[in-house]
This record gives C-alpha cells, structure tokens and sequence, in this order.
C-alpha cells in the first residue's frame, strides 16, 4: 500500500477513534481552549444549563431559608417588645418621650380648666395659661441644661442648692416678706403675677444632697453603720420638714418624707431601722393632723360620695362627679360642667378630675400610662449603674415623682385624703414645674451616662456614621467608589 493510502487510512481510523463530546470537553490545565471550538463542542453535544426549581429564583420563595422568628401570637409580640426595651436608647427616650407628652397634655388642660377661673377674677381667658407656658418654657431650658451636665457638675452644685434653698425657706417665715396662699405661708413675691414657692425646690435640694452624700459614704464603706446611715441626712430632713410645717403645707411635708424613706431605702437602710424612722415619722404625721380641725376634716373626705349639708367635703364630692360624668371618652375638650364654679382648684390639685370629664376614661388611663411609664424608666436607669451617685438620685426623682403623682391622684379619687400637692408636669404652678422638669433633665443625663448608651449615641453623629461609611467602603483599582 502506499505512502499516501497509508496516512489517510490512519487518519480516518484517528478520527472514528475520538468521541464527540470530547470536542466539548475543558481543556487541558493551564491550556485554555479558543472560543470557536468551545461553542461548537456546546452546540455538538447539546448540552443545557440544569434547571432551577420553580420559585428559587431572585424574591421567590426557595430563595432564601424560611425564618423561625415570624408570625404573630402574644408571645412572639411579648419578645418583640422585650428586646426594643432591652435596647440601650429605650429609657433615655421613655423619660424624654413621657416628660415632655406630660407636660403638653398638662398645658391644653390647664388652659381649658382655668379659662372660667380667669375670667371669674377679670382676667384674660388665657391668663393662666400664659403663666404656665413661660413656666414651661424656662422649665424646658433648666432641663436641656441639666441634661447637658456632666455627673460631677451636678454633684458639685448639691451643697449650693442646699444653701440657697435653706435660706428662701427661712425667709418665707419673715414677716412682711414671706406670702400667704390658702392658709399656707410658703411663699415670696417676685413682683407682678409672679410668687415663688421655695419649699418646691427643697425636694430637688433634698435629692442632690442626701446623694451626693450617700454616694461619699458608701464609696468609704461607712453605710454599715446605722450612725453613718442616719446622720447627717436625716437631721437635715427634718430641719426642711420643721421649715415646711411652719407654713402649714402638710402635702409638701409628706412628699419629702416619701424621698427621705426612698433614698434610706436605696442607700439599703435593715428593717428595724427602716421601720423605726418609719414609724416616728408616722407618729409626727398622726399628732400634726390630730391637733389640725382642717386635716382632720381632710381625712374625714376619704371616699364621699355627695357633700354633707353644712358644705363640707365639696371639693372631694365634685371631683367624684366630674370623673363619673366624663364616661368612656369624656365630654369633649373645653366643655366641662364642674370648672364653672362647682370644683374649687380646678386648675391646680383637681385637674385630673377635670381631664377624666373632658377626654374620659381614655384620658385619664393615658395620663396613667404615661406616668408609669417615667416611673419605670427612671427605675431602670436606678438599677443599671455602677455609680453610686447616680443610682441614689435617679431613684430619689423617680420616687418624688411617683409618689406624687399617687398622692394626688388618689386624693382626685377619693381613696387618699386631700394633701393639696399638684399633678407632676400636669398641673398648674410654675414654682413646682421648674423643679421638676431639672430633675428629669437629671435623669435624662443620668441615662446617657449609660456606656452602652453612649456608644449608640456616638453611633448617630452625622460625622461618624460617615467616617464609618468610608471604612467600609473599599477603593476599586479604577479610584472609583
């Protein structure tokens, strides 16, 4: 056979010898195949992409693995609400969010239970109100600015406070210079509308004192003993009480004991000792009231339901009326039957009653709601530090406030006798709202003093979330982003 025949057998035989889908196959390592031969070895064998299951694409639902967290039920709702309270923002916008929703609520009420009152003493209709706004307005300055201040700040100023408040209370009882209010000398006058109640800042006094000086002991370890434990600020309670009872205010009296017993109390006061002061301040209260025709027929008011024939207990009985005749959802701002006369004070210690008969049950459980809620922020922001000092004085603000709130509002009720002390943030007097509003500003700085707090507050800055935002970003060979 020739040469040639030879080859082209050879050849056919090569030829007849390769599979097919060997044309397709990858190419050898390192050796990539050209284009043309890769697309003709495709189209050669016939080969398809596999198939994705129907709804495994890009949003359906085989796209990604189902999650276990969803659905509803109390459950799923009650874990929800307890890692948003978990957050550590939450009681820094609580107190924030609930102060100052008070504190609005407290003004549209004020203007619409004092404009008959107003008008009554040939007054504008908003006198009252333009009173309690400017009051609002420095209340809200002293609280941005005690929310500003540093912890040590506020601890530096306890002794100040202390001094000058001692001293405006001592000059209350000066004849010629101190003002009598409803049978109560506990004011000065500062010239036009405007008195000042000094006893009211000698809460605040109270706290920042007896804090400081709890935290100074306890960072000595001298609160094991009782002698430490009591002396000096027990003393120094009961010289502010003394200077209260002289002017008669039995109210103002009794929320400063209710501090006095919250800061033994967290300052971890035994039993026999607690129960001790406990029962002497309760012996002190009973003689005072006792000896007092005007206490006594306070007390005698507890749970009326109609004023006697000789028009005592009026005021209990008409706020009773007032919450009854408001129903579910209240007669509607502004047209309240028992401000025209029939409530005495509808503006200051009644005017829960007011809001109960105006926006109904609705209102008044929302004004409820709201207090809790600071109360139970200010209990956290108590319960989470490590600083003595703040631990002592959030606890105290959270305990005056509460406690009166619950004073009132039980004496609007009819279960507590009527101690004549305003609604917190609610109620009309400048001279108790100033306070007040510092005080929550206190807890305010107290809950951003929180580390985690402060890191997620870092966090929000305009100019680290955009530092931030270039770290993370990473530069393309191109320079571009």
């Amino acid at each position: 056979m020739p040469a040639d025949e030879r080859f082209a057998v050879r050849r056919d035989r090569a030829r007849a010898s390769v599979p097919r889908p060997l044309a397709a196959a990858p190419a050898p390592s390192g050796v990539p195949l050209p284009d043309g031969l890769a697309l003709r070895g495709r189209l050669a064998t016939g080969a398809r992409r596999p198939e994705r299951p129907r709804g495994s694409g890009r949003g359906g639902p085989g796209s990604r693995t189902p999650r276990t967290g969803r659905g509803g039920g109390p459950r799923r709702a009650y874990e929800r609400a307890r890692r948003a309270w978990d957050r550590p923002l939450t009681a820094y916008y609580v107190i924030l969010g609930s102060s100052l929703l008070i504190t609005v609520l407290g003004l549209v009420m004020v203007y619409s239970a004092s404009m008959i009152k107003a008008l009554d003493i040939s007054k504008p209709s908003t006198y009252f109100f333009g009173k309690q706004f400017l009051a609002a307005v420095i209340g809200g300055a002293l609280m941005l600015l005690a929310a500003r201040m540093p912890v040590k700040l506020h601890r530096a100023l306890a002794y100040p406070i202390l001094m000058v408040t001692v001293f405006l209370m001592v000059l209350v009882q000066v004849p010629g210079i101190g003002m009598s209010v409803n049978g109560n000398q506990n004011w000065l006058y500062l010239g036009g509308p405007f008195q000042l109640q000094p006893s009211e800042f000698g809460k605040l006094a109270l706290i920042l004192w007896g804090a400081d000086l709890l935290a100074r002991k306890q960072d000595k370890r001298l609160l094991t003993q009782w002698k430490h434990m009591l002396v000096p600020l027990v003393p120094v309670a009961f010289m502010l009480l003394g200077l209260i009872m002289l002017g008669g205010d039995m109210g103002t009296a009794i929320i400063l004991t209710a501090i006095l017993f919250g800061l033994l109390w967290l300052a971890g006061a035994p039993t026999r000792l607690f129960a001790g002061v406990l029962g002497a301040a309760a012996a002190i209260a009973f003689l005072l009231i006792r000896t007092s025709p005007n206490r006594m027929s306070r007390l005698a008011c507890m749970g009326v339901s109609e004023p006697d024939p000789e028009g005592g207990c009026w005021q209990a009985a008409h706020g009773i009326y007032a919450l009854a005749s408001g129903g579910w959802f209240g007669s509607g701002l502004g047209a309240s039957v028992e401000k025209w006369g029939q409530l005495p004070e509808p503006h200051t210690d009644f005017i829960f009653a007011i809001t109960g008969e105006e926006l109904g049950l609705a209102g008044t459980l929302s004004v409820l709601a709201l207090f809790a809620a600071l109360g139970y922020a200010g209990i956290r922001v108590a319960g989470r530090t490590e600083d003595p000092f703040v631990r002592f004085a959030a606890g105290g603000v959270t305990t005056w406030i509460t406690a009166q709130a619950v004073i009132n509002i039980g004496a609007v009720l009819g279960l507590l006798p009527i101690a004549g002390v305003p609604l917190p943030l609610f109620s009309y007097g400048g001279s108790a709202l100033l306070p007040t509003m510092f005080a929550v500003g206190l807890m305010i700085a107290f809950a951003r003093e929180d580390p985690a707090a402060k890191a997620a507050l870092a966090m929000r800055k305009p100019g680290v979330r955009w530092k931030t935002m270039r770290r993370r970003v990473k530069k393309r060979p191109s320079g571009e982003r």
